[in-house]
């Protein structure tokens, strides 16, 4: 048996086009979707990202404030900025992208993002929402495998999830999502870590494994039962001398094994990453959406 292959382009695009119906709809009420943007320095992983997100926003018709600082800027400086996106009604979103230069204390930063603009789903009012059930922000990354599951038909109520990872962006929110009571949730969740003895004990036990660790083969075919779902959100740089830029991208799971035995596996590239992006805009959306009620 070969895996079902979960394509998260497809599912991403099938949401940006939903968002874009949406932005029509609030444009047509004098409303535009804004993201402020702040980019402090200049990590090249983070410069693409953020120019991929900048081009998400045009594609579906959301307003974009680019604010590329240099990586001297001052603490004050930051704050002063991200203040003035708090305060324009333009703006109904705030990215702050991360990791900021060691310099810069990014709790605080973080911190002063106004919860009505934190889009990312990282203040702790939205995530102490998030837990009691409340209408939050949702983290982009976490919420972007819940749709993945929910979109390809994956029957989450009384399902045994193990998510594999505790950091704050992924593994905790996902696992507090999942135990939820509602429509899409109401799992029964499993969270492994460096601390866990055995992790495939409990793997080879869940019909769905998210695998979140950071590690390459991480999650290989014996960790897993005939037929589970299998959620790669990991994304590592291996050596490749074919390859042009000596590398390549891989996920947490050894995908070539694991897929002959699971009934779906998302890739990498090609699943999660697609996904993450694309909620950053829904939530933008909806904080546009909520200033118009």
């Amino acid at each position: 048996m070969t895996a079902k292959i979960i394509d998260g382009k497809q599912v991403a695009a099938a949401i940006r086009e939903e968002l874009k119906a949406e932005v029509q709809k609030l444009k047509a009420r004098g409303v535009t979707p804004g993201l402020g943007v702040i980019l402090v320095g200049d990590d090249p992983a983070s410069k693409s990202y953020v120019t991929a997100k900048e081009r998400a926003c045009e594609e579906i018709g959301l307003f974009s404030d680019d604010n590329r600082l240099p990586a001297t800027t001052s603490q004050a400086e930051l704050l002063a900025r991200v203040h003035k996106m708090n305060a324009d009604p333009k703006i109904h979103g705030i990215l702050v992208q991360l990791p900021l230069p060691k310099h810069l204390n990014e709790s605080e930063v973080l911190l002063a993002i106004n919860p009505d603009k934190d889009v990312d789903g990282f203040h702790p009012i939205n995530v102490g929402r998030m837990v009691l059930g409340q209408k939050a922000y949702l983290p982009c990354t976490p919420h972007g495998v819940v749709q993945l599951l929910v979109r390809n038909g994956v029957k989450l109520k009384g399902a045994h999830v193990v998510v594999v990872g505790r950091s704050n962006i992924v593994g905790k929110p996902l696992a507090n999502m999942l135990v939820q009571k509602n429509d899409q949730a109401n799992a029964t969740v499993t969270i492994c870590h460096t601390g866990t003895k055995d992790i495939g004990y409990f793997t080879r036990q869940a019909d769905i494994v998210v695998a979140a660790a950071g590690h390459p083969n991480t999650i290989t075919a014996d960790m897993i039962k005939p037929g589970a779902v299998v959620i790669d959100v990991g994304v590592n740089r291996v050596e490749d001398a074919s390859k042009k830029a000596g590398y390549r991208l891989v996920g947490d799971v050894d995908f070539e094994a694991v897929k002959e035995k699971a009934g779906l596996i998302t890739p990498v590239p090609g699943g999660v990453g697609p996904m993450t992006i694309t909620m950053l805009l829904f939530n933008t959306v909806e904080s546009a959406k909520r200033t118009t009620i």
